[in-house]
């Protein structure tokens, strides 16, 4: 409960006010008894005709007070959940956005959404009705207490034997409840990933005919979420009739022994009548006790889960006093980098100097730690040992806004927005005129097929690019990367889906740019490195060849071989025309 309130401690006037209009309610509330007890008693019992006028003039006036402040009570409390809410899913999405990439290696998007979602509506709920109850409850039992002590000692204790037990009960089901919840939270997460996971690859579950698969491992998720529920349902089940039950015997008990005392003449009907309207007024809290707890315990669990992810530091940030470079050249050196992925080794004793403007191709076979370098020039990870630099300065050393916003990169994986293909491009730079999305989209050799689409630059695009080949996606990619005019520019295998001329015709349009900017280039194939002015080959985290396409050739070593295999038939050809 103390996690739930510390949401609100930016919004104090708010809760006050609520809370103010709540105790105004809770007070005309506790008048209604009386005016019973007068109605019976005088009016009835004794024929004081005088006063009706006044008990009728003083029901018609709680009557207005609670319909005034009753409406801005359940106004302001909700406002208040939503203002948190609002608040609360901000701040946790802005937390994610700025978690390390090593954060998003192991976390499910489907969990995420959950804590976004699903999470903060649970907060959300408990304090847009929740947390008013709860405090209005309390006021209710305290004060109901007091004017039930007032009016008679022995009937309060014979309606209050019954509480400690619904104590205890509520007790044991405020345990039983938050375990389950904290299952139910993390199972829903499974939940949304799996759904999550499913949809976003609908289109290759049709393709390998496994939908009974994915139907049957969604039902076997959703039916443990279908048997968590019900466990919650049990535990509900077995503890809340005893407290009804508990809280229903207390009237019987009151009635019992009051009436004998009206009967001794004791006490009067009137005092009857108003002490078991103030007895519910106490009942009544301890019956939403039960399902308070429940909201709570869902609650709770949500706001563990939350206040889990906000806890994550990210592991890649700003040194103490960062330098701010206003024009990175683009010159880039490693000098003896390590670099651990989970404690594995994954590079080792990189040795690198390269000149701004300079091209560099990364051949190598696959996990020989190809992206994982590239990853480093961007700060996506630290490295273990060693030293990487930029234009001179400890890369650590250089605020990291800075950093990427000089680094334009095109990753393996063409992702793109469901909008326009005109917004996508833009996405690399915000207030791009549509001459430079054009201007870019031509380097990229995009811009014919683009011309071809019925709406051109305005065409929407499905999610992740859907209707769009991969080719055409890598372009659009490469384009949004262009359009950045950034100094150092990353292309991470992106240019695989392409046919070997659109391939030439896009790296000799980089090649020959008036601009030049170093580049580093991941590639399999020989026709997409060989004009670089590096080309470095990689094995188990090691270069084990650098130098130029001639160079390279005269080595015959491991670059020279992937040569021969990609222009067999033409070298055999060769071969035969100069015998």
């Amino acid at each position: 409960m103390k996690r739930i309130l510390s949401y609100t401690k930016n919004h104090k006037l708010l809760t006050f006010l609520g809370t103010l209009s709540m105790i105004i309610v809770i007070a005309v509330d506790l008048i209604n008894p009386y005016l019973i007890k007068v109605f019976t008693d005088d009016i009835i019992m004794n024929g004081q005709y005088n006063l009706l006028s006044t008990v009728l003039l003083g029901i018609a006036g709680i009557t207005l007070v609670k319909f005034i402040f009753g409406y801005l009570k359940e106004f302001l409390f909700d406002f208040l959940a939503s203002k948190v809410a609002k608040e609360l899913k901000q701040k946790v999405f802005n937390h994610i956005e700025s978690l390390s990439f090593s954060y998003f290696d192991d976390m499910n998007t489907g969990e995420l959404m959950s804590r976004v979602g699903e999470d903060v509506d649970n907060i959300w709920m408990v304090l847009g009705f929740g947390l008013r109850l709860f405090i209005e409850n309390i006021v209710y039992f305290l004060l109901a207490s007091i004017l039930l002590i007032r009016i008679n000692l022995l009937l309060t204790v014979i309606a209050l034997i019954t509480m400690p037990v619904i104590a205890f009960i509520t007790i044991k089901l405020e345990k039983h409840l938050d375990k389950v919840f904290e299952k139910i939270s993390d199972h829903t997460a499974q939940l949304n990933t799996t759904a999550q996971e499913n949809i976003a690859g609908v289109k290759l579950v049709k393709a390998f005919a496994r939908e009974k698969h994915e139907i049957l491992k969604f039902l076997k998720f959703n039916s443990k979420n279908f048997d968590l529920n019900m466990e919650r349902a049990k535990v509900w089940g077995k503890f809340y009739p005893i407290e009804e039950f508990l809280g229903n015997l207390s009237i019987v008990l009151v009635t019992c022994f009051g009436g004998i005392l009206v009967i001794k003449g004791s006490m009067t009907v009137g005092t009857l009548l108003a002490f078991i309207n103030y007895l519910w007024l106490l009942i009544w809290p301890m019956r939403m006790l039960g399902w308070l707890i429940s909201l709570l315990s869902q609650s709770s669990a949500s706001a563990k889960k939350i206040e889990k992810i906000l806890e994550v530091k990210p592991a890649v940030k700003n040194s103490n006093n960062p330098i701010n470079l206003e024009n990175i050249e683009g010159n880039i050196s490693f000098e003896q980098v390590f670099f651990s992925y989970k404690e594995k080794p994954v590079l080792k004793n990189i040795n690198l100097d390269i000149k701004a403007g300079s091209t560099v191709a990364i051949m190598g076979t696959t996990g020989s730690g190809k992206s994982s370098l590239i990853s480093l020039i961007n700060r996506n990870y630290d490295i273990f040992k060693g030293s990487l630099k930029i234009d001179g300065v400890d890369i650590k050393d250089i605020d990291l806004t800075t950093l990427r916003k000089s680094v334009s990169i095109v990753p393996q994986d063409s992702f793109l927005f469901s909008d326009t293909i005109e917004n996508n491009i833009r996405y690399g730079k915000a207030d791009a005129t549509l001459d430079e999305i054009k201007e870019a989209c031509a380097t990229a050799c995009a811009e014919e097929f683009i011309n071809e689409l019925e709406e051109g630059y305005d065409t929407l695009i499905g999610e992740r690019g859907v209707g769009l080949s991969g080719g055409q996606k890598q372009r659009l990619c490469i384009a949004r990367a262009l359009i950045r005019d950034c100094s150092i520019l990353i292309l991470d295998d992106s240019t695989s889906a392409l046919d070997m001329e659109t391939e030439y015709e896009l790296l000799n349009n980089l090649y020959h740019s008036d601009k030049k900017v170093t580049t580093f280039i991941i590639a399999h194939r020989i026709s997409a490195v060989k004009n670089a002015d590096i080309i470095i080959y990689m094995e188990d985290g090691e270069i084990v060849e650098v130098g130029n396409h001639n160079s390279l050739l005269e080595q015959q070593g491991k670059y020279y071989e992937i040569y021969r295999t990609q222009f067999k038939d033409f070298l055999s050809l060769s071969e035969e025309e100069v015998s």
